[in-house]
């Protein structure tokens, strides 16, 4: 029989709830017996348990060579005994163990939505073998080549190869794109998406740790234990207001000689508000991405694209749809059809991620061609792909040279059959967004593999904000390269914006790199710092709204964390606030911080 985990309140207010029974043992001992020995024993015994964790991550920090804020908490909690003053330490312990409860709290609160990619996923799935349902096993134990059963309503657990004759998917979760996908015996599945058909068996190809939606979560568990840059300038205040403490405190002893103002100041500088407020902000703007389906693999580029001052685009996929139609099939082979050169072409990029590939299924499913069997479909970057279809081997594959990139020639042994052209058109909120980030200053550049005309076109589309885009046509993976490269020697802080593999080094290039993708394997998402799970371009406009928000309230609780606590240090220091009254106005201090920090996650 297993365990029953404890409520999730009773974890969190465990030691708070311990401190509190043991002050009011103590006090009632104390009233009782009037000094006894006995409730001082309890009181240090209830103020060394509701510390320890404290004590023992200061002491950790101390040998390890950083600076801890705590160890002004240790400080006064050491002046409250020595001082005599058990319920003052008392109230300073409480303190801080609700605050490290209100901590916890926030983050759970912040990683809600992160929470929630791991939990979409079963932790064991149902196994199949000759012709019906076994027993279920862990997810983990699942093997590549052996077949699960996926019930309709379900998420697809691992990524395969349907063996059902048929079924049919959401994949909005993975590709942001809001339709039911239809699949036939062969057809590639992956994770994360759901089944909204009958049942389906599923021939698993991927082991779960290396799953499509696996990856997803590495990527955001990644972002979660990331150290950001503003989390270490926390650390560097906290340095400052340590020192402002201890001259503020050490002042009122050599004026007064009174340690009761000295305790005061101590306690009314713990514990910090910067500790908690600045990491429970980060994780609440990540949070509020999540949300959107933007996922945030490192913490730290929240607050890079929160100062950003360039944003770098490749046209296709990013300004422009990314879905370009089939526009002509012009046949080069007269042995083959129009409709013939749609069936195989179909059959060849059915389960392709690459953009050209849905335009040209598409296309046949609008021309209603016949559908094939591809088999030995293998997918080369650079190369094309290619499949044999009834013993005859196809490649399909681009035009020689970037400049034309709009077509794409199918072959049947080295011939050539037929040239498949494309058209891409503007995303509808292409003007709108890029109007928006170039009137909140930013300066903006298109680096495309286009043509020079197509480039020229696409800027006149975008109406007049379009003359003051940088535009440069051409471009080979090198060249944007390069050209990100520079932009960061100018001293600029570069956002670069893609979707495809030819992207991958100028993501990587950048300061922050975003890419729109449907496939978070590919090396465009690997080498991106953000991932748009969707498609729209207001998704960039989102991302630095968010980063800036998130920063901004980061900042502001720093700024009134250490402003409300050096005034109260200072009034306890003239005699103004007594300790027990110090110890509750922190407490109400560190609270407001915490609130204003958790706004993060409420963003839009």
């Amino acid at each position: 029989m297993m365990k029953k985990k404890p409520r999730w309140y009773f974890s969190l207010l465990r030691i708070p709830l311990i401190v509190i029974s043991g002050m009011m043992l103590y006090l009632t001992i104390e009233y009782v017996t009037a000094g006894s020995v006995w409730a001082v024993v309890l009181a240090l015994a209830v103020i060394v348990v509701g510390s320890g964790q404290l004590i023992k991550e200061s002491i950790i920090s101390m040998f390890k060579g950083h600076f801890a804020l705590d160890y002004i908490a240790i400080l006064a909690i050491a002046v409250g005994v020595a001082t005599q003053q058990y319920v003052v330490a008392l109230v300073i312990v409480l303190m801080l163990s609700t605050g490290q409860a209100l901590e916890e709290y926030g983050m759970t609160r912040a990683k809600e939505s992160l929470t929630a990619l791991v939990d979409r996923i079963p932790s064991e799935v149902v196994m199949w073998s000759e012709g019906k349902a076994h027993s279920k096993r862990p997810i983990s134990d699942v093997k590549v080549g052996q077949k699960i059963l996926v019930r309709k309503g379900e998420v697809v657990p691992l990524d395969g190869i349907l063996v059902s004759e048929e079924a049919t998917t959401d994949e909005s979760s993975i590709t942001g794109e809001p339709y039911v996908i239809d699949k036939v015996t062969g057809d590639v599945l992956r994770s994360g998406t759901i089944n909204v058909g009958d049942v389906l068996v599923l021939n698993v190809t991927t082991p779960d740790s290396d799953s499509t939606y696996r990856k997803i979560i590495t990527m955001v568990q990644k972002a979660q234990t990331e150290k950001a840059p503003l989390i270490r300038l926390a650390d560097r205040f906290s340095a400052v207001f340590t020192l402002v403490t201890c001259v503020i405190a050490g002042a009122a002893y050599i004026a007064t000689g009174d340690i009761q103002r000295v305790l005061a100041v101590l306690v009314v500088a713990t514990p910090c508000p910067l500790i908690l407020a600045t990491p429970i902000a980060l994780f609440g703007g990540i949070n509020a991405a999540a949300r959107g389906r933007i996922l945030t693999k490192r913490i730290s580029s929240i607050e890079v694209l929160a100062r950003v001052t360039d944003v770098v685009f490749d046209k296709t996929g990013t300004i422009t749809l990314g879905h370009p139609f089939v526009s002509n099939v012009v046949v080069l082979n007269p042995q083959f059809t129009q409709t013939q050169v749609h069936s195989i072409a179909e059959a060849i990029e059915r389960n392709s991620l690459h953009p050209l590939a849905k335009a040209i299924v598409a296309a046949a499913k609008q021309k209603r061609a016949p559908r094939l069997i591809a088999q030995r479909v293998k997918e080369q970057i650079g190369s094309g792909i290619s499949a044999t279809i009834a013993g005859v081997e196809y490649t399909l594959a681009k035009s020689s040279g970037y400049h034309r990139s709009n077509s794409v020639i199918l072959h049947a042994k080295d011939e050539p059959v037929a040239r498949i052209e494309f058209e891409d058109n503007l995303k509808d909120d292409s003007g709108s967004i890029i109007t928006e980030l170039h009137n909140e200053g930013l300066s903006l550049h298109i680096f495309t593999g286009d043509r020079e005309e197509n480039a020229a076109k696409l800027i006149r589309r975008l109406g007049r904000v379009g003359s003051s885009i940088h535009v440069r046509a051409h471009c080979s993976p090198a060249d944007k390269k390069n050209g990100v490269a520079r932009l960061k020697k100018q001293g600029r802080v570069v956002a670069m914006v893609g979707d495809g593999i030819n992207d991958a080094p100028a993501l990587a290039t950048a300061d922050v790199g975003l890419v729109f993708s449907n496939e978070e394997q590919t090396a465009s998402s690997e080498a991106a710092d953000i991932i748009f799970l969707g498609g729209d371009l207001s998704d960039v406009s989102r991302i630095i709204r968010i980063a800036q928000q998130t920063i901004r309230i980061a900042l502001q609780s720093i700024g009134v964390g250490i402003g409300l606590s050096v005034a109260a240090m200072i009034a306890a220091a003239l005699g103004y606030i007594p300790p027990m009254a110090g110890a509750i106005l922190q407490e109400g201090i560190d609270v407001m911080v915490i609130l204003n920090a958790l706004r993060a996650s409420a963003m839009r």
